[in-house]
């Protein structure tokens, strides 16, 4: 308490115009904390976590951006493991969209605000590293006494903005402590990683959005232009200025010899304004030159090493979802893997190809196989059969049917087989790889044919059969053990169809808002996630897949109480310790090519070169690993 009044009575101070040993950015958060928000720090107040329907909200704003961030908040946290940081990205509202943290404190973590859906607005918590950051654009730390609510003096708090391509401030990144040591220097490496970081999500985001304009990267070191670049812009064939980061927009600014602090944004001016240079030099800053050669230099005679990356082809238009028949438009919420699988399946609907499913176990291929039924106009039913289900001894008389008395135990009438139930419609073959090889050779008949003869039967029966078969299996494998026929392995693979893994999905939380409404819609019970819960089920691997998000989801409907899903009603896995970080990038600092290279190989080594198994055992999604194979130029062996 007398902690406290000493903080309230220094700030007092302050607006009564005493000399602080604050950092001014402290001082003048502190007066419009005041004089603009109408705080009083004699009025502590909690930290607030918005509703679980705004956190939705303020997140599918932020998706693109938590998206291309995700992979320098990973490394990041990486570098700080074992520190107790905690990582927040948090939305130009001062909303947290993205987090990580350790789940052993997640209740300490959310009663500080430090967590997913937490508001760091200046005008709401008073001066902090995020709402400042907000107000003034700049990188710092809010240390310990700097807050201006006592509520979050314990924290330590560094933060630095990330802007867009226009120049304007779409997010913060923000590295805090509930505790630390009590000297604010403390917090200098923590303030460079946050800052290079978000130098490194700005540059990710100018190449995401420009990359089919002329791009330039600069440095002031040949040594890392091409491998760490400190700025980019983009430039259209006129040699104007699309976009910069927002290193570009200050190097530009020195270079022209103008204040940046009072001149006109770079956006639409010409490159030549700033730097002695056209665009007819850019080929001449591309690869093909020495590094220590792509010299640009500025109005003011400066000079930076630059590198042009050349505009990328348009690469294939994702068909709008309104023009998929809706089926297969509601298998995704634009996935970009599941986007293209969906408008290939669309296409596939309605002919008679046969098609092959590929896809882990609970990835989904029955309801994919089912939505391409109903989108196929075809009259007859769909009818799916798992051969791994049914007793071998039994298989024969299930598929094709069987005449009166064919077997002892037959039917006296017969009984038509699955195989003809489906006739008209669709015959869905779950886990065609587990077939007795024996019956193989029938199928192949009822495929060529168009028909089949049932069991003790000996005249033939039309039948007007669409076929999709799926296996978790590599039927081609099975095909070279001599366990599966290869002249039925190509009709059925005329045409295939791939499931992404529901860990390797980007819209997942779509994904998963879908089906918690669904299964609580199917058990009458009203449900949703709490920001704990959802985190739990974010962070989560899925090797189950599809079938084990729904059967989470069924356990904590069943369980929870007053609506709202708690990790306490989530399975097991929300309560696992997290996985243990390797050593190489526990160091506070970036791995080197080499240590990264190595770490890389190792993972995919103990992974037998499987890509998303790699990637789950370094905690990463699958793209990542495949976007540092080819940065450290790994290939797996043939």
């Amino acid at each position: 308490m007398a902690g406290e009044r000493e903080h309230i009575r220094e700030i007092e101070q302050v607006l009564s115009g005493a000399r602080s040993a604050r950092d001014d950015i402290v001082v003048q958060s502190w007066l419009r904390c005041v004089d603009t928000h109408r705080l009083d720090p004699a009025r502590p107040t909690e930290a607030y976590i918005v509703p679980d329907t705004q956190l939705r909200e303020h997140r599918e704003q932020s998706e693109r951006l938590i998206a291309i961030a995700r992979s320098g908040l990973e490394t990041l946290f990486k570098q700080v493991a074992g520190q107790n940081y905690v990582l927040l990205l948090a939305d130009a509202k001062g909303v947290t969209v993205d987090f990580l943290g350790d789940p052993l404190f997640m209740d300490q973590l959310r009663k500080a605000g430090l967590y997913l859906g937490s508001e760091w607005s200046e005008s709401r918590t008073g001066t902090c590293g995020v709402g400042s950051c907000i107000v003034t654009g700049e990188a710092m730390t809010i240390h310990q006494t700097d807050h201006f609510d006592t509520t979050h003096t314990p924290l330590s708090c560094t933060a630095a903005p990330i802007f867009d391509t226009k120049g304007e401030l779409t997010a913060v990144l923000d590295i805090s402590l509930l505790r630390s040591p009590q000297p604010k220097g403390s917090q200098n490496l923590a303030l460079h990683l946050v800052t290079a970081s978000a130098r490194r999500i700005e540059l990710a985001n100018l190449m995401a959005q420009m990359h089919s304009e002329w791009v330039l990267r600069f440095s002031r070191s040949p040594e890392f232009l091409d491998v760490d670049p400190e700025a980019a812009i983009a430039l259209d064939a006129s040699g104007r200025i699309l976009g910069t980061t927002r290193g570009a927009a200050l190097l530009l600014a020195q270079a022209g010899g103008i204040d940046w602090r009072h001149s006109p944004s770079p956006i639409g001016q010409p490159i030549s304004r700033y730097l002695d240079m056209g665009i007819d030099d850019l080929p001449n800053l591309t690869r093909g030159r020495p590094t220590e050669e792509r010299l640009v230099f500025g109005r003011n005679g400066s000079a930076l090493f630059a590198h042009a990356i050349e505009p990328q082809p348009p690469t294939g238009r994702r068909a709008p979802v309104e023009l998929l028949p809706k089926p297969i438009a509601e298998l995704s919420g634009g996935d970009p893997a599941m986007a293209a699988m969906q408008l290939k399946a669309a296409k596939l609907a309605r002919t008679s190809i046969p098609i092959l499913i590929h896809g882990e176990t609970g990835s989904g291929k029955e309801v994919l196989a089912r939505a391409i039924h109903d989108s196929s106009a075809r009259s007859g039913p769909f009818v799916a059969i798992n051969c791994a289900a049914i007793p071998e001894h039994l298989i024969e008389s299930e598929l094709f049917g069987h005449t009166a008395g064919a077997f002892t135990g037959a039917a006296a009438r017969g009984r038509k087989g699955l195989i003809e139930s489906a006739d008209g419609g669709t015959l869905f073959l779950d886990e065609i790889g587990d077939m007795p090889y024996a019956l193989q050779s029938r199928l192949l008949r009822v495929i060529a044919e168009r028909e089949l003869i049932p069991v003790g039967g000996i005249a033939p029966r039309p039948v007007d059969i669409k076929i999709i078969s799926a296996s978790h299996h590599d039927l081609r494998k099975l095909v070279a053990e001599g366990r599966f026929r290869e002249d039925l392995f190509y009709r059925l693979n005329a045409a295939s169809l791939t499931l992404p893994g529901l860990r390797e999905r980007t819209d997942f939380e779509w994904l998963l808002d879908r089906l918690v409404n669904e299964r609580a819609r199917i058990a009458a019970r009203p449900a949703k996630l709490s920001p704990a819960a959802r985190l739990a089920l974010i962070r989560h691997g899925w090797p189950g897949n599809i079938r084990e998000l729904v059967n989470a989801i069924d356990l904590a409907v069943a369980l929870c109480e007053d609506g709202t899903i708690q990790p306490a009603d989530l399975p097991d896995f929300a309560h696992a310790a997290p996985a243990a970080v390797p050593a190489s990038v526990v160091a506070l600092r970036a791995p080197s090519p080499e240590e990264e290279r190595a770490a890389l190989l190792t993972a995919l080594v103990a992974a037998g070169w499987n890509i998303s198994e790699a990637a789950r055992r370094l905690g990463v999604d699958r793209t990542t690993v495949h976007r540092r194979m080819k940065r450290l130029r790994l290939e797996a062996p043939n």
